[in-house]
């Protein structure tokens, strides 16, 4: 669908974020299939990533910047956003919300024909669980983190937008995790080493994973959509299909890396006060980096997450790309040094 001939001008994509985990992943499959890349990001190329792409140096707040990096391009997949649990409000409103309406503007002013944006499920984030809920959920109201209110914000914008000229689909991935990831599994396994790890709950609660090629083959497949006529103004959960129960996958996780299971536990009631404790001493004082609990992670900790992806499987081809527990495993591994 769409795809470059090797005799013409191939079609022009940006990938804002392309520096990042999951943004490296969908430059690697657009180059694949043979685009002419463009990366936006803050931080230097990988050294194996600078000959191929065109790098546009910036963040989500520079419009001029952005908006440059945009013109002359046939496709956008906005990943980039300001992620975390914690931080100054002007900051993701900055990046997530202001971020993503230039990236719309500029995309309308150029003639760029698809947009996929990747958003996340925290957007109906209302502090109960969810057991194989679609797409038909309500924004939340209730969000406990400028993370999940802003992107909620920002996905309505990136959808507002669709129209006949250009194509927009926003993308939920629950949880994604895989090789390249810095963040979620690093950051595991050093409370684990530490000691400081609590089943925060019963430890029965099951939620939505997402491996890494999943979620890129889903945004490459959203935009086949796109062009094809489906998904135009349509949000759409990913995961790898089957939910988990988050204990036993964290534990399959700490354990393969050569640590003790963890077996500690934390009932929701404590950790959800604690976590409001230190909201509160991390604004009055402020202390550098996050909180170790906030109200908002104490309950994504504990309470069910998981959601029907019948639709993006559908549309947009959605499937795993890889067993979950095989491929945990095996990056469990890697982790024992």
């Amino acid at each position: 669908m769409d795809r470059p001939d090797p005799r013409m001008n191939p079609p022009s994509v940006l990938i804002t974020g392309g520096n990042g985990f999951l943004g490296r992943a969908v430059v690697e499959r657009c180059l694949a299939r043979g685009y002419a890349v463009r990366v936006y990001g803050r931080s230097d190329l990988a050294a194996d990533l600078a000959p191929r792409v065109t790098f546009h140096r910036g963040d989500l707040a520079d419009a001029a910047a952005l908006t440059a990096a945009i013109k002359g391009c046939d496709y956008v997949f906005h990943v980039a956003a300001k992620a975390g649990v914690w931080g100054r409000w002007d900051d993701y409103v900055r990046s997530n919300i202001t971020g993503t309406e230039t990236v719309v503007q500029a995309c309308r002013e150029h003639g760029v024909k698809a947009l996929v944006y990747t958003s996340t499920p925290s957007v109906v984030f209302n502090g109960e669980s969810f057991r194989g809920a679609d797409e038909t959920l309500p924004y939340g109201t209730e969000f406990l983190c400028a993370y999940a209110e802003t992107k909620a914000t920002a996905e309505r914008r990136a959808l507002e937008a669709a129209s006949e000229t250009l194509k927009v689909c926003a993308l939920r991935p629950h949880l994604i995790w895989g090789p390249g990831d810095h963040h979620l599994f690093p950051r595991v396994l050093a409370r684990a080493r530490a000691g400081k790890l609590r089943i925060v709950g019963d430890g029965t609660n099951k939620v939505d994973v997402t491996h890494v090629d999943t979620a890129a083959d889903a945004h490459l497949g959203a935009l086949d959509a796109l062009l094809a006529g489906r998904a135009n103004g349509k949000a759409y959960f990913l995961s790898q299909g089957e939910p988990v129960n988050l204990w036993d996958f964290i534990n399959r996780l700490v354990v393969g890396a050569g640590l003790p299971p963890v077996t500690k536990q934390m009932p929701l009631r404590r950790a959800y006060a604690i976590g409001s404790v230190m909201e509160a001493l991390w604004t009055i004082l402020p202390l550098k980096g996050e909180p170790p609990m906030t109200r908002f992670v104490a309950v994504e900790l504990a309470k069910d997450h998981w959601f029907d992806v019948s639709a993006a499987q559908r549309d947009l081809g959605l499937k795993p790309a890889v067993d979950t527990w095989a491929e945990l495993d095996r990056l469990a591994a890697t982790f024992r040094s």
